[in-house]
């Protein structure tokens, strides 16, 4: 999926240099050939990733710049920035990262183009055409940053291509396609703000033995397929009294960073796992998440240490159905802050320890701000439910790299042939369907290994049992290696109204024994 987005800003200051300061001229672009690709429907449907989608857009340009303002070469990729002489592109890159690391997208806001369109040219260069309509707004009299995006990065080998259109400035632009490109950066040039506009531009591998890979890149290869596409616009509401708020709340930014940052820190297996369901599983009734929630409810699940994962399988496209919010006591609210704390504490001696992604502690100290939890606030509100969600995200972890911990000496007694069959602990890892924040993935670990004498952690039904079968009488079942303690999973939802918690029981292995 390629998607399409549209950045004006005025605080950028960003303008590109044309070699021997001449505009370059397009080539005409020629029809479009009677195999056209149009979205799957005329609205522009939103990515599977939405509401984070802009917002995770918005953090790989914050990102792609590190604290000393220097882009290192897997931002290059990531961004389809040529390496060789494109100065222009980098510096673009350059002062994007370093205006939304200063502004943490103040001011920005989102239009969703009316349609797309995606058509192969009738030319013998084998060029595609990508078609948005614009809806009318002032701020297309803005130096517009056009931002082509991937559903996810690329994979396979370098290729070269030209961009071209009417609309971009300078009109021909290049960008280096490679293992890991998932956006391109383009300039736009602006325009009146009279009438809708329809933008088109061609793409083009710059060498001819590269067209059919550009056409596999970007419709797939196949004529006449559907290829979805979602167009965006973001630009700054710096300018004029005309701009709305962006859509999309610091809740929802709150949201999508806690979704990236679980994705950062928890252990990953690259294992494909099959998809399975939750709806069937047990469930004690759900806890509603809201002002009116119990307070005894409250501290019993911030005081509970089992995992959480984050369903939320009804956020809307754009933003959640309704804000969380929470009214704690000031008792509560300091027990709060305590836990947070602690597990902050935890959580970055767990990142210095294990290899994790360097941009899990800058993403917690992203999430704590945008909480804007306060230990002494009396007011109830969204900052106290962000806090509250930030808490059982912080203890999935703790639980996770623990649970990491305790199988340690297990996977060292595999190795040894004297304690490869002792009865204990393995991990499990089980991959869920629907989620849209996360984690995807939850340890539920498994029993295995033999009941020989000395049993493990056997009682005395066990023992005897197994007296009892030693003793010649095999046609009784042997002990077996089974669970014998547990631990819960918690899932916090939306529903239409409102969001709640269901705690899912025995779902976690924690202890292993012979039965």
């Amino acid at each position: 999926m390629l998607a399409v987005l549209v950045i004006f800003s005025s605080w950028l200051g960003v303008t590109v240099q044309v070699q021997h300061g001449q505009q370059l001229s397009p080539p005409p672009i020629p029809a479009a050939s009677e195999h056209a690709f149009p979205s799957a429907n005329a609205a522009s449907s939103p990515p599977r990733n939405a509401p984070c989608f802009v917002d995770d857009v918005v953090a790989a340009l914050r990102e792609a710049a590190g604290n000393d303002g220097d882009l290192a070469d897997s931002s290059l990729s990531l961004f389809g920035v040529c390496r060789a002489s494109d100065n222009s592109s980098r510096l673009l890159l350059s002062r994007l990262a370093e205006a939304l690391r200063r502004n943490r997208r103040a001011g920005l806001e989102v239009l969703h183009p009316a349609a797309v369109l995606v058509s192969e040219q009738d030319d013998e260069r084998g060029a595609i055409a990508v078609t948005f309509d614009l809806p009318r707004s002032p701020l297309l009299k803005l130096n517009p940053v056009l931002l082509f995006t991937f559903e996810s990065p690329l994979t396979g080998g370098d290729l070269d291509v030209a961009l071209t259109g009417q609309t971009l400035q300078p009109h021909t632009q290049s960008v280096c396609l490679s293992q890991g490109t998932q956006h391109i950066l383009l300039t736009g040039k602006p325009s009146g703000d009279s009438d809708e506009q329809k933008w088109t531009i061609s793409i083009e591998a710059k060498s001819p033995n590269m067209r059919q890979n550009l056409k596999d890149v970007l419709i797939g290869g196949k004529s006449g397929s559907n290829i979805p596409i979602t167009p965006l616009l973001l630009f700054s509401g710096e300018t004029g009294p005309e701009t709305r708020p962006a859509q999309g709340s610091s809740q929802t930014s709150f949201l999508c960073e806690l979704r990236r940052f679980l994705e950062n820190v928890l252990p990953q297996d690259h294992i494909k796992l099959p998809l399975l369901p939750m709806d069937s599983l047990q469930s004690l009734p759900p806890l509603a998440l809201g002002l009116s929630s119990s307070e005894t409810m409250l501290a019993g699940i911030i005081n509970s240490s089992a995992p959480t994962i984050f369903s939320f399988t009804s956020w809307g496209s754009k933003s959640p159905v309704q804000h969380g919010q929470l009214a704690l006591s000031p008792a509560l609210l300091e027990e709060l802050g305590q836990r947070l704390e602690q597990s902050e504490m935890q959580i970055l001696e767990f990142i210095s320890e294990a290899n994790v992604d360097p941009r899990a502690t800058e993403r917690l100290g992203r999430l704590k701000e945008l909480s804007a939890f306060q230990r002494k606030e009396t007011a109830a509100g969204e900052s106290q439910y962000c806090a509250f969600l930030l808490l059982k995200a912080l203890q999935t972890v703790a639980h996770a790299y623990n649970m990491q911990r305790k199988l340690r000496p297990t996977r060292a007694g595999l190795d040894s042939p004297s304690g490869s069959n002792i009865c204990g602990l393995r991990s499990l890892t089980v991959s869920f369907e629907k989620l849209l924040l996360g984690p995807q993935t939850a340890n539920i670990n498994n029993c295995q290994g033999s009941c020989a004498f000395p049993l493990t952690n056997g009682n005395n039904h066990a023992v005897l049992l197994n007296s009892h079968v030693e003793s010649g009488n095999a046609n009784e079942r042997a002990p077996c290696c089974v669970p014998v303690a547990y631990d819960p999973l918690e899932v916090v939802d939306w529903n239409a109204e409102e969001s709640f918690l269901s705690i899912k029981p025995d779902m976690i292995v924690k202890e292993c024994g012979c039965r």
